[in-house]
Order: structure tokens, then C-alpha cells, then sequence
């Protein structure tokens, strides 16, 4: 009878940690929040590449006051997409908004506002997203433009748009588009 009850107990806890198990091997393409990348080329063949988690709008107000229930609230850190922390990782050394920025692997972040963004660059990195660092970790905090999109942004994108020795880097999401220049 003990023997029973030990197998039994036993076949259980293997049924209920495989799910978990599962889960943690899932596929992150069929997340709510799928991984993205976007990257820079620049004339010298060096690379600029952020990796992102995707969210999607899906009917709710993304940015906005805390008292209206927006998703990613004016004036507070934000991870900047979804799931892990967004990377930024360069191979040379390069000025982010005029701020130098030297070659490596670092973890973004920003403060959205209505009419302005902070890029913040972390020095830390392997976080989840929201475990956001502290400012004593912050590289540099650089200040983004903002303006409106033509059309309604339903997926979080990170982009870079280049022209000539310099890359734009572009964020967008519901009606807001954050930009900073990126140069060697």
C-alpha cells in the first residue's frame, strides 16, 4: 500500500512539473509579446542591434496619465516593450543623442512624457524588464523627440532608419513616435 501511495505521489509531481517545464522551453515566437530585433548598418560594416518583446495595443490606452489607466504611465521608467529587458548592444564605440556610448551590451529603458522621452542607457544587463537598475547604473540619459504617427500603431516597434553615417533610432507605439540620432 505504501508503495502505492509513493508511486502514485510520484507520477503526480512528474505531471504537474512538466507543464511548467513545457512553459519554460516554450517557443517565445507565440508569446502576446513576441521577440523583435531591429539593427544599423553603418558604412564601416560595424552594427548597432536592440532585441525587444513586441506588445501589442489591443484596444487599450497605451500612454498616457496613471489616473486615466494608461498602460505605461507619463514620467515613469518604462522597460521599453515586454517580457526581458530590451537589449542594445554595438560593436564601436558611438555618440546616442550627442552622448558617447562605447562599444558593448547594455540594457534601455525610457521615460515617456507627452511632449518629450528620456532614453535611459543602463549599464546593467540580464534583467528581467521591469527590474530596472537604479540610476546608479545608468550610462547616459539621453532626450528623444516625439511627435504623432500618421496612423494608429497597434504593435510596440523599434526601428532604425539610416541615411548617410548616422541612424535614427525609432520607437513607436498607439500614436506616439520617440526618435534619437546615433552616430559614429
Amino acid at each position: 500500500m505504501k508503495k502505492f501511495a509513493l508511486i502514485t505521489a510520484l507520477l503526480f509531481a512528474v505531471a504537474t512539473l512538466s507543464p511548467a517545464q513545457m512553459g519554460m522551453s516554450q517557443d517565445k515566437s507565440k508569446r502576446p509579446s513576441p521577440p523583435a530585433s531591429a539593427s544599423c548598418k553603418f558604412s564601416d560594416g560595424k552594427t548597432i542591434t536592440v532585441d525587444y518583446s513586441s506588445p501589442r495595443a489591443k484596444g487599450r490606452k497605451i500612454f498616457g496619465a496613471a489616473s486615466d489607466k494608461a498602460l505605461v504611465p507619463y514620467g515613469e521608467i518604462w522597460r521599453t516593450g515586454a517580457n526581458e529587458a530590451t537589449t542594445f548592444v554595438t560593436v564601436s564605440n558611438l555618440k546616442v543623442g550627442g552622448k558617447d556610448v562605447p562599444a558593448g551590451s547594455f540594457t534601455i529603458f525610457t521615460v515617456p512624457k507627452a511632449d518629450a522621452w528620456t532614453l535611459v542607457i543602463s549599464k546593467k544587463t540580464g534583467e528581467w524588464g521591469t527590474d530596472y537598475p537604479g540610476e546608479k547604473e545608468d550610462l547616459a540619459r539621453v532626450p528623444m523627440s516625439v511627435s504623432k504617427t500618421s496612423a494608429l500603431v497597434e504593435n510596440f516597434t523599434i526601428a532604425f532608419d539610416q541615411a548617410g553615417s548616422k541612424c535614427t533610432l525609432r520607437m513607436e507605439w498607439e500614436n506616439t513616435r520617440a526618435s534619437v540620432e546615433v552616430t559614429k
